[in-house]
């Protein structure tokens, strides 16, 4: 009915959701009859709710599986939004340098091989800084993630007994460490926990004033996450699927970071209203033109141009 407000339904993804809660808030001064509700429950809770018909859109960091999107009832499109990192923050007293990580000594961290933060691989990588005899505590998602997808995807990618013993997955049965609901929650342990160690989105890490390391990259560089390095890794994509699920972990090229991914919505089409799947494809071709002007105030980088033309031809798909 003319004056409504009409509610966008969504549910998914923590490591995009500052972005996101920007983006809505901006969409609805411009629309205000168009309010969104978004549930930031985790990549994995999004993935579950888009299949059970429960939500208007998804959002995940890590792609849908084929077994996934054969359960679906109708075709669901995995939107490109934006690019973001995973980095390994840390809580150490005393260390006020950034810590160089190599990729061998996050996945012996994440096996529970590395204990201690004076251990002599971390030393190595980290020549003249004072590390302390104090035991690592690893601190992962106890949540379906994304965020968790990206890491262990990395750690996978570069590590084999991470892949034969762990693998990758939005839920791995971790070997060490402490659990924590959503990006919020890992940053918030890391920030009371003396000795700790985990894994967020970069956004996180800022906001919450969380030290963070550079990871040694593919092309032998330690990198840290930036708008510029995750740009990097973006630009080694050199064929886009057309459904737009790719890794882009441990991309080649000195400047790229090695731990960062794209984001993306997930869109069931045809909406079950077709109002409301107008309203959604209304929405994601501002996102792609406005939207990405925004987000390098929160970190995030935006879609490569020629993504985002292809991101514009699948938006046509939406009714």
């Amino acid at each position: 009915m003319w004056g409504e407000t009409v509610t966008l339904n969504g549910a998914g993804a923590t490591f995009p959701y500052p972005m996101y809660s920007k983006w809505f808030s901006e969409y609805n001064k411009l629309h205000s009859d168009i309010q969104f509700n978004y549930q930031s429950i985790g990549s994995g809770g999004g993935i579950r709710q888009v299949l059970a018909g429960t939500v208007d859109f998804g959002a995940t960091d890590g792609p849908m599986t084929d077994e996934q999107l054969g359960q679906a009832k109708s075709k669901i499109l995995h939107i490109p939004t934006v690019l973001g990192a995973d980095v390994p923050a840390y809580n150490i007293p005393g260390v006020s340098e950034e810590l160089k990580f190599t990729p061998e000594v996050l996945a012996n961290i994440f096996l529970g091989k590395i204990t201690s933060w004076n251990d002599a691989a971390i030393a190595k990588a980290n020549p003249g800084v004072n590390l302390p005899n104090q035991p690592v505590i690893v601190i992962h998602r106890s949540d379906g993630s994304g965020t968790t997808y990206i890491w262990t995807d990395y750690l996978s990618k570069v590590s084999p007994d991470w892949k034969n013993q762990v693998g990758k997955g939005t839920s791995v049965k971790w070997p060490v460490g402490l659990g924590g609901k959503g990006n919020e929650g890992v940053a918030g342990m890391i920030r009371q926990m003396q000795g700790s160690i985990g894994y967020v989105e970069l956004i996180y890490a800022v906001q919450n004033h969380i030290a963070y390391g550079s990871v040694k990259n593919a092309g032998g560089e330690f990198v840290k996450a930036s708008l510029a390095s995750v740009t990097a890794a973006a630009a080694s994509v050199k064929t886009m699927p057309a459904d737009f699920r790719v890794s882009i972990t441990n991309a080649p090229g000195k400047d790229a970071y090695p731990i960062a991914s794209f984001t993306w919505l997930l869109i069931p089409t045809p909406s079950k209203d077709a109002a409301k799947g107008k309203m959604i494809a209304d929405f994601l071709n501002w996102m792609v033109e406005d939207g990405q002007k925004m987000t390098a105030d929160l970190s995030y980088a935006p879609l490569p141009e020629s993504v985002a033309a292809k991101v514009k031809e699948t938006i046509k798909q939406v009714k």
